[in-house]
């Protein structure tokens, strides 16, 4: 049987309260559940102990039969001293997706394309002041 350490949800709407549970996988997220072993209040402020309240012991325990914790219990976990969470590394995470870098090279496409113009557009009055100035001294 998979064993897994979660949250399930409490609290009225907008107000949600966890209760950090081990629980059989395949139960639902609010069902049944073999033991509650903590509180989660993401209300609370971040310093305040009452947040989370966790019972390391029994935390151990069921890592130690081999429940799996999810990412934000592993948090709690680590936090706690109870269990150590590596970092975690996604590079292609913060990447945009493929028609954000389309349209990215399109932006970057027009724009070289309107400095073109505008450098041979400021390079054909000098030019073109130029030879009037000359046409007219050649005139006089």
């Amino acid at each position: 049987m998979a064993i897994n350490i979660r949250l399930a949800r409490g609290g009225s709407k907008k107000r949600p309260y966890y209760k950090i549970v081990v629980a059989d996988a395949r139960s639902p997220r609010d069902g049944r559940f073999i033991e509650k072993i903590g509180n989660y209040n993401p209300l609370l402020a971040k310093d305040n102990e009452q947040r989370v309240q966790l019972d390391a012991d029994r935390a151990k325990h069921w890592l130690s039969v081999g429940a799996q914790p999810t990412d934000r219990v592993a948090r709690f976990l680590d936090a706690a001293g109870v269990l150590e969470r590596s970092a975690r590394n996604n590079p292609n995470k913060g990447k945009p997706g493929e028609k954000a870098t389309e349209r990215a090279e399109e932006r970057a496409t027009k724009a070289a394309e309107a400095a073109e113009a505008e450098a041979a557009a400021k390079a054909a009055p000098a030019a073109d002041a130029d030879a009037p100035a000359v046409t007219e001294e050649a005139a006089s």
